[in-house]
Parts: structure tokens; sequence; C-alpha cells
């Protein structure tokens, strides 16, 4: 692989491992909607508040979300609403495999 190629896939690499915890996942989907501040989105996962600023931190890192301090507050929002596209398509797969596993309960009977 040449080192641009690996660079790219290096890259790719780590915006799925910033998505790759489900209160992540579900701080994205909520996010969808609007953007929220830091104590709507710790109400929302129900974990401590220095839990939900690291995945967060993790997000931002990432260039996922972007966030916005307004007085106290911060508030974060999408950066880029097509990380929902990327969703569809995990149910897709998901759907695929519930298919494939109802197939093969099929055959069996």
């Amino acid at each position: 692989m040449q080192p641009k190629t690996l660079d790219q896939f290096t890259a790719r690499a780590g915006i799925l491992k910033a998505l790759a915890h489900p209160s992540r996942l579900y701080m994205v989907d909520q996010l969808n909607a609007g953007s929220k501040c830091v104590a709507d989105l710790q109400e929302l996962v129900g974990a401590d508040i220095s839990t939900v600023s690291k995945h967060l931190s993790v997000l931002h890192n990432a260039g996922i979300v972007t966030r916005e301090k307004c007085g106290n507050q911060v508030f974060y929002s999408l950066r880029m609403a097509c990380v929902m596209g990327f969703f569809n398509c995990v149910e897709s797969v998901l759907s695929g495999q519930a298919q494939r596993t109802a197939d093969l309960v099929e055959d069996l009977r």
C-alpha cells in the first residue's frame, strides 16, 4: 500500500473509531435534530457529565461535531449531516444480516 493510500485509510479508520461507541452514536443521532448543550446530552445518555464531555471531545477531535460556547454553556452540533447517511448504510447491513439469519433458520425447517 502506498503511503498516501495508507494515510487516507488511517484517517477513515479514525473517524470510524470515533463513532465506535453506543453513546457517541446516540449523541450523533440526537444532534441530527439540532444543537444541544452538554447538560441536555448528559440527560439523554444517562451518564455523568465528565463521561459525556469526553465522548463529545472524541467526536469533536474527529471532526464529526462542532462546539460553540454561549455564556456558561457549550452547544454541540453536527459538522456534517451526511454522517446520518452512514447510519442508513449500517441499518441496511443489519437488515441484510437479519434476512440471511432468517433464511438460514427457514432452511433448517
